[in-house]
């Protein structure tokens, strides 16, 4: 798979090569640092009508953060599930909605997962990655693909677009990170500017860790014991081509992605029994996709966005009795594909009115070395009409989500009913006065998720009758900022939510505890309040502080069922309170970086008792950085210190995470 990428490679490194020596011939002298000042214009910040969290730029860069699931912990009314360390999977949860109901964008194209409907957030690193953004409902543009309108909560990942200084064609950086557990993390970034409207880049990056750490717990019944988390060790390849270029009226941007890793899975740490459970467990995954998108304008009251996408992505599992004992013989293989096309139109009729018509068709497959699979394939569209009134103080956007859905399968009248849907948003924001920086927002919006095709295919469990999993949202909120001297800014956030989810899809076993069903019978209801302050200080020209600070609460409660005497319980792992800290300084070139999560008291299973009881846990990270020039070259060395008071704690139970671990990174811009 590597051959494909050869070419562009070495056409960057050789075109980086001759392009920043003919600048050098035209430059006064490039070993000196020009350092201007900074121009800032003042004004009112533009307000997002749907609330947004976002980390980006340097404040992005600067968390203690292997992957895009570390990073996105800093947000409030997110639960990420981490199953142990490096190597383990980890899944997001917004608002407590469940993990399917998050829609995860990368550069604007959504990453799916037919199959289980889950996106491992671990496989996405920070290196090329310039901002995340999270918005509850959806993003506040109506002008994007219908499929963006799909989702309850989303996760954009925005990866790095080149920018080059002045005459500059070339800028290639390169980076080593390493630490705790084996790990060593090198990567590399090319970028160059073909013209003055055209550019490419490659990326690279590989990871290896062992996975090993120790952690303590006690025994049930017994007393302090220290383990040592076995079979998780990592090896994985990312590989990303992206070319952008400028049009009149628009952008033309292209990708191609390429992921494959082999990893252990370490499985569950049984107290009673340390050491019982080998779990030799592999995992192999190889993940391809292609994407473009056209985005152009058509004088002044006509824009179009086109977009497509296709993706390959294969999974091997095994589990071999010959390693451990204690396991049955697994050897199964997963092949998914995926052609998504889409098609979006804005319409300008007055300034401030514009309406916007979007349809996506998407296709998947699913084939599997299963006995008695039956082959899926899933037809699906979308049509999205939608419309927004913006005002010098009032803003307003809604629109109607058509779904369609149709499936096929190998075997006789083994495939689901067709799905026909039509689901609503309407959100409004107003700024009660001119010259305060006050702004009140609200939104409705009613959204589904389908079943995956696990739910209605697997083998033993699945159910072709399955309906969707709908859920209703409501949100009001404020933002409030407030400007001083010297740059500093203090931004105030609070929302209330009301979510209740319907039909929610569970396991439930039938006379054969090895076989189980998928039937729709759950109802959730969740109630809960995110807050935020973001505050920044300029205390002069070389002293810069920043702080941002979540808090969220939230009552999610299982009323499935009333006879059942956990009805109205805590729905497993969501907190009541979470919350975040992060604190950076930057004096000349040294920059300092402090982080904390918190996150309470919680329950493994539905029913609230003693027994599923989960102790709160937090963990603080700190990091020191320093940026210097060496033979012309801008260098950044960084270490890090993660979970710095050495918390045992399990984000799942019988998962344990690692304590106390450490992590050098060198990054240095060759031309």
């Amino acid at each position: 798979m590597m051959e494909r990428f050869r070419f562009p490679v070495f056409l960057v490194i050789a075109l980086c090569s001759t392009a920043n020596h003919a600048v050098a011939r035209t430059t006064a002298d490039t070993t000196r640092i020009h350092e201007l000042d900074e121009v800032r214009v003042p004004g009112s910040r533009a307000r997002e009508v749907i609330p947004v969290q976002t980390l980006s730029g340097k404040e992005l860069h600067e968390l203690s953060a292997h992957s895009v699931a570390d990073a996105v912990r800093y947000f409030s009314g997110v639960q990420v599930k981490d199953y142990g360390g490096i190597g383990g999977l980890k899944t997001v949860n917004i608002r407590g909605m469940g993990t399917q109901h998050v829609g995860v964008f990368l550069d604007g194209v959504e990453l799916g997962n037919a199959q289980n409907g889950i996106v491992d957030l671990g496989r996405f690193s920070l290196e090329n990655m310039e901002s995340i953004s999270l918005y509850n409902g959806q993003k506040s543009n109506i002008f994007q693909p219908a499929k963006d309108f799909a989702s309850a909560s989303s996760i954009y990942m925005t990866t790095r677009v080149p920018v080059f200084d002045g005459e500059k064609r070339c800028n290639m950086i390169t980076n080593v990170k390493g630490g705790s557990f084996g790990t060593i993390n090198p990567a590399a970034l090319l970028e160059q500017r073909l013209s003055n409207t055209v550019s490419l880049s490659f990326n690279a990056e590989y990871m290896y860790t062992t996975g090993k750490y120790k952690f303590s717990y006690k025994k049930k019944n017994g007393y302090d014991t220290t383990g040592i988390r076995q079979n998780g060790d990592v090896r994985a390849l990312r590989v990303e081509q992206g070319f952008s270029a400028k049009i009149k009226n628009g952008e033309w941007k292209a990708k191609a992605y390429f992921y494959h890793s082999e990893r252990g899975y370490p499985g569950a740490a049984v107290r009673e029994d340390p050491g019982k459970f080998k779990h030799q467990d592999r995992q192999w995954d190889s993940n391809i996709f292609l994407q473009s998108s056209l985005r152009k304008g058509f004088g002044q009251y006509h824009d179009m966005l086109l977009s497509a996408k296709y993706a390959r992505d294969d999974l091997h599992y095994r589990s071999d009795p010959r390693l451990d004992a204690t396991t049955m013989y697994v050897d199964n293989r997963y092949k998914q594909r995926e052609f998504y096309i889409s098609s979006a139109h804005r319409a300008t009729f007055l300034d401030g009115w514009s309406a916007s018509l979007s349809a996506d068709f998407q296709w998947n497959s699913l084939n599997a070395d299963l006995l008695d699979f039956v082959y899926p394939r899933r037809y699906a569209g979308w049509v999205a009409v939608a419309t927004a009134v913006h005002l010098p103080r009032f803003k307003l956007q809604a629109s109607v989500l058509g779904t369609f859905v149709h499936e096929t399968t190998r075997v006789p009248a083994a495939a689901a009913a067709d799905k026909r849907k039509y689901t609503p948003t309407l959100v409004v924001s107003w700024q009660p006065a001119r010259n305060i920086d006050l702004h009140l927002r609200a939104f409705y919006k009613k959204i589904f998720r389908m079943p995956t095709l696990n739910d209605l295919y697997y083998t033993f469990i699945g159910n072709k009758d399955l309906n969707p999993e709908y859920t209703v949202q409501y949100n009001i909120g404020v933002t409030r900022a407030f400007y001083g001297k010297r740059e500093t800014r203090v931004e105030i956030q609070l929302d209330a939510y009301y979510n209740k989810v319907t039909g929610k899809i569970i396991a439930m076993p039938t006379s054969n505890q090895f076989r189980w069903t998928m039937i729709n019978l759950g109802i959730v209801e969740i109630q809960g309040v995110d807050a935020a302050i973001i505050q920044a200080w300029q205390i002069d020209k070389h002293l810069h502080l920043n702080a941002r600070v979540n808090y969220t609460y939230q009552k999610a409660r299982d009323l499935t069922d009333p006879a059942n005497s956990y009805h109205g319980d805590q729905i497993p792992y969501i907190p009541v309170n979470s919350a975040s800290f992060i604190l950076g300084g930057s004096y000349t070139t040294w920059a300092l970086n402090y982080s904390f999560i918190y996150t309470g008291e919680r329950y493994n299973a539905s029913a609230n008792i003693p027994e599923n009881h989960e102790k709160p846990w937090y963990t603080s990270d700190i990091s020191l950085s320093r940026t210097f020039r060496w033979t012309r070259r801008d260098v950044k060395l960084t270490a890090e210190i993660n979970n710095l008071f050495d918390q045992q704690y399990e984000v799942v139970r019988c998962y344990p995470m690692p304590g106390t671990n450490f992590r050098v990174a060198l990054n240095i811009i060759i031309l």
